[in-house]
């Protein structure tokens, strides 16, 4: 595979990881993250997919409608690795009793990926939040 090649299948695990999130769609986390996959933001860490994708659950199940825009894309492909550094700002609205609140981050995902016989998946993830508007109270259980 090209390097060109290797950069759009990249950005594909990418915003398939934001589609995930948007749509609740959770059966598309399996073409992103290997099983070992370790995510780490602040002082928190979640190791293993269905540990991270049982987190995000816990946060946006109940949650209402979100937009995760992922931007400004630099990977470097060495081999069977790569990283990947990009911008995120995801937007989250509440449901329910929550519907007048939202939540929207500003910040950056830096990604080490490896090349499985799938297709790239995302084995380390550090998520740096750089700015927050309106409060994380919208992200519920459902």
């Amino acid at each position: 595979m090209t390097i060109e090649l290797d950069h759009l299948a990249i950005v594909g695990v990418l915003t398939s990881y934001a589609r995930a999130c948007d749509e609740r769609r959770w059966d598309l986390l399996d073409d992103v993250f290997t099983e070992d996959v370790t995510w780490a933001m602040g002082d928190d860490a979640v190791s293993g997919r269905t540990s991270r994708i049982a987190s995000m659950r816990a946060n946006l199940d109940g949650c209402g409608p979100t937009q995760h825009l992922l931007g400004n894309f630099d990977i470097e492909v060495d081999g069977d690795e790569a990283t990947c550094a990009c911008y995120v700002r995801a937007f989250h609205m509440g449901a329910g009793a929550r519907s007048g609140l939202t939540w929207e981050l500003f910040g950056n995902y830096r990604d080490r990926l490896r090349r499985t016989p799938d297709g790239w998946r995302i084995h380390r993830r550090q998520m740096d939040v750089r700015f927050e508007l309106g409060t994380r109270e919208v992200l519920q259980p459902h």
